[in-house]
Order: structure tokens, then C-alpha cells, then sequence
């Protein structure tokens, strides 16, 4: 479990320009600039789910996968995505350590083709996280400490107005963090208003409210 990212008297702020201190830093080639227009927008959050091979926890093959690394031939799998070049901000294994892997004030390739709040190209304008986990499978307590830690101090940098997953902004193509993906609990632990939340998760957490 990674300490708070708040800072206490005389300590250090949550960010160094746009990398964040409570997290490892390991960084990706994949990224880019923010178009122009883009860079004083960024008030999308899009959560993720990963883990390779598929179902199985541990390890460092989604760090590598980041940081083009992995070894093609090490599992079968590998081949289907042989090649991939993608990122994301961040990365929360199930032990809820986080990872950073792209500087948040740059792009970082965590959505792919994508849409939301009226707007496409989500990488664009977005601050990506991926948890460890399978789609459709629950995730762990520590993962959702850390996931609301990180969403607040990123709130405080940038301004935020919306949080998604894959799913909501590639309906169709992707199916991620899936229904074993909390909404209500990140509602809870953040207390953020309705309208931030994709529409689909909203009566779920109106319910529970």
C-alpha cells in the first residue's frame, strides 16, 4: 500500500511538476505532446484494467509492456500483442503500489480510438490509470486506497470534471475495468458529484447514496 500523497507540514507536495512523488517512476518511450489546445483541458480520468498474461497477478510484464521491454516469446499470449507500443500515467498493482510510467502533463497511449463528453481522441485530454486485474473480476480494497489517493491529488493539479473507464469511451471495443469494477466506491471514497461519473454507473450509485 503506497503512503498519502498529501503533503504535512513542511513536507513535500504531492507533484513534481507532472510526475507525482508517492509513485515509482519509471518511464515509458511511448508518449507525446498534448495538442495545444488539448494541455489546458485535461479533466478526464479514464481507469483501466491489466494484467499479463491474462489473469495472472505479479510479476513486472505489465512494466515492461510500458516500457518496451517485454519478452515477445516469453508466454504464448505475448504473440497476439507482439509489438504494441502503448502506455498509461499510471499503473496500481494489487498490493495498491503505484507506477508512472508517462509525465501527466504529456500524452500518454492508454485509450486508443475513443470518445467521450463530446469529445474524441481521449488521449488527447485524459490522464489514464490501469489497475492490475481482469475485466469483469473484483479488484482489491488497497487498489481502490490508492485509486482514490491518486484521483484526488490529481483533481488538485488538473482540472478534473469527469472519471470513465475504457469501456465507456471505447464501447464496443473495449470492456474494461469491467463489472467487477466498483463505482459506487469510488463515488464514496471521493465524494465527487453524480455528473463526473459515466452515465451507465450513475443509478448504482444514486441507490447507494
Amino acid at each position: 500500500m503506497t503512503k498519502s500523497a498529501e503533503a504535512e507540514p513542511g513536507g513535500l507536495p504531492p507533484w513534481d511538476g507532472g510526475w507525482h512523488r508517492a509513485a515509482t517512476r519509471l518511464e515509458s518511450p511511448n508518449h507525446g505532446l498534448r495538442p495545444t489546445a488539448a494541455a489546458s483541458f485535461i479533466d478526464l480520468i479514464v481507469v483501466h484494467s491489466i494484467s499479463l498474461p491474462p489473469g495472472e497477478y505479479g510479476g513486472n510484464a505489465v512494466q515492461q509492456l510500458f516500457t518496451n521491454t517485454l519478452d515477445w516469446d516469453a508466454h504464448p499470449y505475448y504473440q497476439s500483442i507482439r509489438g504494441l507500443a502503448v502506455s498509461s500515467h499510471f499503473f496500481i498493482d494489487r498490493a495498491g503500489a503505484v507506477w508512472q510510467f508517462v509525465d501527466c502533463d504529456r500524452r500518454a497511449w492508454h485509450a486508443g480510438q475513443s470518445a467521450y463528453r463530446g469529445r474524441g481522441q481521449c488521449n488527447d485530454d485524459s490522464i489514464g490509470i490501469e489497475l492490475e486485474g481482469l475485466e469483469g473480476l473484483a479488484f482489491e480494497s488497497a487498489q481502490y486506497q490508492t485509486l482514490a489517493m491518486l484521483c484526488r491529488d490529481i483533481e488538485q493539479r488538473y482540472p478534473i470534471e469527469h472519471i470513465a473507464g475504457h469501456e465507456h469511451i471505447a464501447p464496443g471495443r473495449k470492456r474494461d475495468p469491467g463489472p467487477g469494477f466498483d463505482w459506487v466506491r469510488v463515488q464514496k471514497a471521493l465524494h465527487w458529484p453524480l455528473l463526473r461519473f459515466p452515465l451507465p454507473t450513475r443509478p448504482a450509485i444514486q441507490a447507494a447514496s
